[in-house]
């Protein structure tokens, strides 16, 4: 089969489609041949080295298709199944992966594989920052970085629906009408607004009782400041770079703040807690709250072209690969 393989972090020149041999699935495992891939940041952040994995690799974790081989043991699916999966193993970016069957998630019928492989993790992990790390309650006014994103157009389409105010920022004008057509009610942009003092302005000096940080170095400061009297920062990706060591101090100095770096992997550790998280992102995409948008699809021989998009922040939505 066909998959994207590297031997060396780096940048998204070290993508390569190669022939590999897939072995049949282990016990407890199912084979899964993909009809749509996900491409997520934190993809970016194996292939880089700012995550570790053990080289040469795969690379991705989510993807959706149809049960196509089940190993020993497995009672829970049957060939033939409509599945989807994002929390690995590496090795999505192909056009099959043996997948342990705990780890997937059966699609119902008004869920279609790319809606799935375009909101799976995203959409998951939409539903944690907001319903379990920090959980949104109506009339609260709250800030989501990168509105315009994977994550941030879910994110705040969820969160208005929840009954929040949704205060949200992007990277550059052209992205302001769409985040505001997903849930913003306000729309700052990073690069052209002092973004802090216009949430203070929005609030009436109050700040927020939560911002969610999916960029990282950049904004890290900047949410901080932000955050009302024992807020909350949710800081859950690195689009900008790892946040650098910082005094724990300043988190008492700024208002007994709170800090916390989840990721969806805690949020789904057992395969009860995964179906149930996915049930809810489903549930909530076909009653028509939310939308999903996959707005870039690149063929899977064009990974690198799909990583470099999401480097120059130029994508918007959901980006997929089709094997």
């Amino acid at each position: 089969m066909k998959a994207i393989r590297f031997s060396k972090t780096g940048g998204p020149e070290v993508l390569a489609l190669e022939d590999v041999d897939l072995p049949p699935p282990a016990p407890g495992q199912v084979r899964v041949r993909h009809t749509a891939i996900g491409v997520n940041f934190i993809d970016t952040y194996q292939r880089s080295g700012l995550y570790p994995v053990s080289l040469p690799s795969g690379l991705g974790l989510e993807g959706a298709g149809v049960v196509d081989a089940l190993g020993e043991g497995v009672a829970t699916l049957r060939i033939g199944d409509r599945v989807a999966y994002c929390t690995g193993p590496l090795g999505a970016y192909a056009e099959s992966n043996n997948v342990p069957a705990d780890r997937v998630v059966k699609l119902p019928p008004g869920i279609g594989d790319e809606i799935a492989a375009a909101s799976l993790l995203k959409g998951m992990t939409a539903q944690y920052l907001l319903k379990r790390t920090y959980a949104v309650r109506p009339g609260e006014t709250i800030l989501f970085h990168a509105a315009a994103g994977g994550v941030g157009l879910i994110a705040c389409q969820w969160a208005k629906h929840l009954g929040a105010t949704v205060i949200g920022t992007v990277g550059s004008d052209d992205k302001m009408a769409l985040a505001r057509a997903n849930g913003c009610t306000h729309v700052l942009n990073t690069r052209t607004e002092e973004w802090s003092k216009r949430v203070r302005e929005i609030t009436g000096g109050n700040g927020v009782p939560v911002v969610y940080d999916g960029i990282g170095k950049d904004t890290f400061a900047g949410s901080l400041d932000c955050l009302a009297v024992r807020g909350t920062l949710v800081s859950f990706g690195n689009a900008s770079g790892a946040v650098p060591a910082f005094e724990p101090g300043i988190l008492s100095a700024r208002g007994s703040l709170y800090l916390t770096r989840p990721t969806l992997f805690h949020y789904t550790r057992t395969a009860k807690e995964l179906q149930e998280t996915a049930d809810d992102l489903f549930k909530v995409i076909q009653s028509g709250a939310v939308r999903i948008a996959i707005n870039q699809r690149f063929p899977l021989a064009q990974a690198r072209e799909a990583h470099e998009a999401l480097h120059a922040r130029t994508t918007t939505g959901a980006t997929i690969l089709v094997p």
